[in-house]
């Protein structure tokens, strides 16, 4: 099990998924609905959908190793089944990251539409968005599954 200064990696990595996943999906959705936002974060929605499909399978592969230290429990269990569904919804949130990017007003010419279909910047928009709420989801379910296998036996 990898440890940082005596404690588990996992609970110290969970902290930035957290952060970055939420913030990912929330940029993805204002990325796709205020075209002033656009203008502003540019290309950091693919940035931090990448970081935040970085961040999911460190973190579950450093749960997986902190689950085999504890010992089986029902919490725990439901955590982790919980957790490894949260990658395939930040890999369909950074590819609607990218569409939404790549596809949107003022980009080049070949990709605001002119050569390729209309149909696929719509369906860029609607996968940015299911992902980007699926993942909020998610994250929230997985989370609080997290949060209730770690403090259940306190207080």
């Amino acid at each position: 099990m990898i440890t940082i200064f005596g404690l588990p990696l996992h609970p110290l990595i969970v902290h930035a998924t957290v952060v970055i996943v939420p913030t990912a999906a929330i940029a993805v959705l204002a990325y796709v609905v205020w075209p002033r936002f656009r203008g502003w974060l540019g290309w950091g929605v693919v940035a931090l959908a990448a970081a935040a499909l970085l961040l999911v399978p460190l973190t579950t592969q450093s749960g997986e190793q902190l689950e085999h230290q504890l010992g089986r429990s029902a919490l725990i269990e439901r955590h982790a089944q919980l957790a490894d569904s949260l990658l395939p919804w930040v890999i369909a949130l950074l590819v609607g990251a990218i569409g939404t990017y790549l596809w949107r007003p003022g980009a080049p010419r070949l990709t605001r539409g002119a050569v390729l279909p209309r149909w696929l910047i719509g369906l860029a928009l609607v996968v940015a968005v299911v992902a980007a709420l699926g993942t909020l989801v998610d994250v929230v379910l997985v989370g609080h599954s997290g949060a209730t296998a770690a403090w259940s036996g306190v207080g």
